[in-house]
């Protein structure tokens, strides 16, 4: 066996599909690539693309949401701080799971962690004049740059890779001392190199946010799958790191997409710091006319005229999957865990066939198999090694579009089934037959 789609082919998609650099393609451009190839041919895919659950979505979600629609809940605007119920599920996660005191009033819905993401950048980049720029501690999620670009903001960033543990500090603070960095943005796990941030590295940022009044956007949407970790026990260490630890500028950003499967409903949590929720800044109030208390400013002038709100009944349906996670009945780390196995399982092909991991250790010890790893070839660009792999059927995409300096590609294992394997074996197979080194 040799190449599944020949280059020509490839290309000939892509120019179908007005897609002008694979090298630099976005996920949605190699999703509609690949799609287009397997339509065109009948021949699957391997796609290692989108990050979209690859479990059932929670039925006690589900469920919940079924019974008070039953109940005429339907008709019913929901308030735009969010229903209580779960507000006050969302404050005991956290203290079951985090073991941060946030208070109910300061977590609020939001419609999946992009909208959380976008009015944290709003209300970060307009609450102190002069400090309007953003900070990602990269490689991250493209999406929230794009964010960005509607908004108009500028964006600074750097690739950690060579920056972990002490090292960080230095040139985390190289940015901060100019003096306009509103906000710092990471995910932890990491989208896409699934590192994790250490202890000392949390405490840095966290010690530095507070020291140079930048608030941190701790993007958890992988929340408790380091699964190298015995996280999810309900009030019982270890609990999930955090930066809130270590500082008061902050907004916990947890969606229910990955941690429950419920990505469909559009449902995630911005919890933010009482001590920041209550803040005043002058700025905020003449830009709005309102209280210009940040809290206040951030859901009705802000977060309101994005969204409206987000759905009653999905809102219904995530404070009961959090109430039961904090009552011991769902165990959403074990129930996650079939990504851990996917990863270890797809590794072990690559890496038979020549392939290595990129962002392979976190400071102190290897990185854990979760939802997404990162792979190179030798000699091999991140944006050529797309393309290649596409002529393979495997589809990814190139660490360059996440703000990585190394050269690979993301893979995703939501999507990996059973029957796959031998399949992603024997086409990784070929591709090393065929790339010698």
């Amino acid at each position: 066996m040799s190449k599944v789609f020949s280059e020509e082919l490839v290309a000939q998609v892509a120019r179908e599909m007005k897609v002008a650099d694979l090298s630099n393609a976005t996920i949605g451009e190699v999703l509609l690539v690949a799609s287009g190839l397997e339509k065109k041919t009948g021949i699957p895919f391997i796609r290692m693309d989108q990050g979209s659950p690859g479990l059932p979505a929670n039925r006690v979600g589900i469920e919940a949401e079924k019974a008070v629609l039953d109940k005429g809940l339907g008709s019913q605007y929901p308030a735009a701080a969010g229903v209580p119920e779960l507000k006050e599920a969302a404050s005991r996660f956290v203290k079951a799971f985090i073991d941060i005191d946030i208070s109910p009033r300061a977590c609020l819905p939001t419609t999946g962690s992009v909208a959380a993401s976008f009015g944290s950048f709003i209300a970060c980049t307009q609450r102190i004049p002069g400090k309007d720029k953003v900070l990602f501690i990269d490689p991250g999620f493209p999406i929230q740059k794009s964010q960005l670009r509607i908004l108009g903001v500028q964006w600074k960033w750097f690739d950690i890779h060579d920056y972990r543990g002490r090292a960080l500090r230095d040139k985390l603070e190289s940015f901060l001392v100019e003096g306009d960095i509103a906000a710092i943005v990471y995910s932890n796990p990491n989208n896409p190199a699934w590192i994790c941030l250490e202890e000392e590295e949390l405490k840095i940022i966290g010690e530095l946010a507070a020291a140079y009044d930048a608030v941190v956007l701790e993007d958890q949407a992988y929340f408790g799958m380091d699964f190298r970790h015995p996280y999810g026990r309900p009030f019982q260490p270890p609990f999930v790191p955090t930066v809130a630890r270590y500082t008061d500028n902050y907004i916990l950003m947890l969606s229910a997409s990955k941690i429950f499967s419920y990505a469909g409903q559009r449902i995630a949590l911005a919890c933010i710091s009482d001590k920041l929720f209550d803040k005043f800044y002058p700025a905020l109030a003449e830009r709005y006319a309102d209280s210009g208390v940040f809290g206040a400013t951030f859901i009705a002038s802000i977060m309101y005229m994005i969204t409206s709100g987000c759905t009653a009944t999905t809102q219904y349906g995530m404070a009961e999957m959090l109430n039961q996670s904090v009552e011991g009945k769902i165990n959403f780390v074990e129930d996650t865990r079939e990504y851990e196995r996917r990863a270890r399982r797809m590794k072990e092909i690559f890496q038979a066939n020549g392939f290595h991991i990129v962002y392979d250790y976190d400071v102190t010890r290897k990185v854990g198999d979760g939802f997404f790893f990162t792979l190179g070839y030798p000699g091999m660009k991140g944006g050529e090694l797309l393309r290649e792999l596409l002529c393979y059927g495997v589809s990814s995409i190139s660490l360059a579009t996440t703000g990585s300096e190394q050269e690979g590609v993301r893979a995703c294992t939501s999507r990996m089934r059973e029957e796959l394997y031998p399949i992603l074996d024997e086409r990784m197979k070929a591709f090393h037959a065929d790339h010698p080194f």
